[in-house]
């Protein structure tokens, strides 16, 4: 990170916020005349000319003013941002809308996105927990048909998971009773993850006469693991706000930041890649995003905890997103769905 001087944090601050704000390139009269600037506009214009040089500002040919690069925004995010409460206003329409809604349905993620995306003018992605990060309960085996059984595998925070395997012969109801117990009996309390990488260890003792069925098992856990990487369930808001952004006035701008909202493959490779800072918020920044179809995009994202399994929010905008209010927009959400998800489970 750049070593700045006061003059220059102050006049770098200044720039970026009134780019924020205007999304026009920004002159040197309009920062000397910021009443805690007090400087002329030639010493401004001077400033402003070394900070272009360390590649903190920009310009373009056809205006003079100047305008934040991805290292100036990252400078301004690291060193210079100042943190605001949410205002009140949009407080209250997360906390009412957000306690309203049915916590034992899915529905509540689909509406979480559709409210951020109102309130933020972005792009918002809100997945479900992540259920791999669960600890198990229990599993329950129900035969559906004489080669067709129901996997019913639950974790300690309420979430559940139903998957259906075809099985090679015909095994009776009382079989799968049985060695549902026991999986029950060894697993109960382990992380999804753990009984994973030690399950063959904790189950060799089996009978070679119920080694299918624990093959079921073993395929259960994979087959959740695969769901989440390939394709995890998502709910995305804010496809219509967005437009009111003055980048997306450009049709072929809005119609890039829509195919992106339609490639999941792309939407889960944000949610993962984009790093957590103190395990709270992540921020990435056009071209320091790993997908080059985001180099013009920002992505702010938090964690939820629905009572002990965690889920991602994201925000997807234009580099001159309001990154202070933003952030607090996120922990804010996070705070009230982890709360909402805590006493009722799914």
């Amino acid at each position: 990170m750049e070593s700045l001087t006061e003059r220059e944090k102050l006049i770098l601050k200044h720039v970026i916020l009134d780019f924020i704000r205007s999304a026009t390139p920004v002159g040197s009269k309009c920062i000397s005349a910021k009443p805690d600037v007090n400087l002329s506009s030639a010493t401004v214009r001077n400033v402003m000319s070394g900070l272009e040089e360390l590649n903190l500002l920009t310009h373009n040919h056809t205006s003079g003013g100047r305008v934040p690069t991805d290292k100036g925004y990252r400078y301004f995010v690291n060193e210079l941002m100042d943190l605001e409460p949410l205002e009140k206003v949009d407080e209250m329409v997360l906390k009412s809308h957000i306690n309203e809604l049915d916590p034992s349905s899915q529905d509540i993620f689909k509406e979480v996105s559709k409210i951020l995306g109102r309130l933020s003018k972005e792009i918002s992605i809100v997945s479900q927990p992540y259920f791999s990060e669960g600890f198990f309960e229990k599993i329950e085996l129900v035969r559906l048909a004489s080669a067709r059984i129901l996997v019913i595998v639950s974790i300690h925070s309420g979430h559940v998971r139903t998957l259906m395997f075809d099985v090679e012969s015909d095994i009776s109801q009382n079989k799968l009773e049985v060695l549902s117990s026991l999986l029950n009996e060894r697993l109960s309390g382990l992380s999804l993850k753990e009984i994973r990488l030690t399950f063959s260890k904790r189950m060799q003792d089996v009978e070679p006469s119920s080694r299918q069925l624990v093959k079921i098992f073993t395929d259960s856990i994979d087959k959740i693991f695969n769901d989440e990487r390939e394709g995890m369930t998502l709910y995305i808001g804010g496809i219509k706000e967005i437009s009111s952004q003055p980048e997306f006035e450009d049709i072929e701008n809005y119609r890039n930041i829509i195919e992106i909202t339609d490639d999941k493959e792309v939407v889960v490779h944000v949610l993962n890649s984009v790093k957590l800072k103190d395990n709270s918020i992540g921020i990435s920044i056009g071209t320091e995003n790993q997908d080059e179809k985001l180099a013009d995009y920002s992505v702010v994202t938090t964690t939820y905890n629905a009572d002990g399994v965690k889920g991602k929010i994201a925000l997807i905008g234009p580099r001159r997103m309001d990154y202070s209010k933003m952030v607090s927009m996120l922990e804010f959400t996070s705070k009230i769905i982890s709360g909402k998800l805590k006493y009722e489970k799914l």
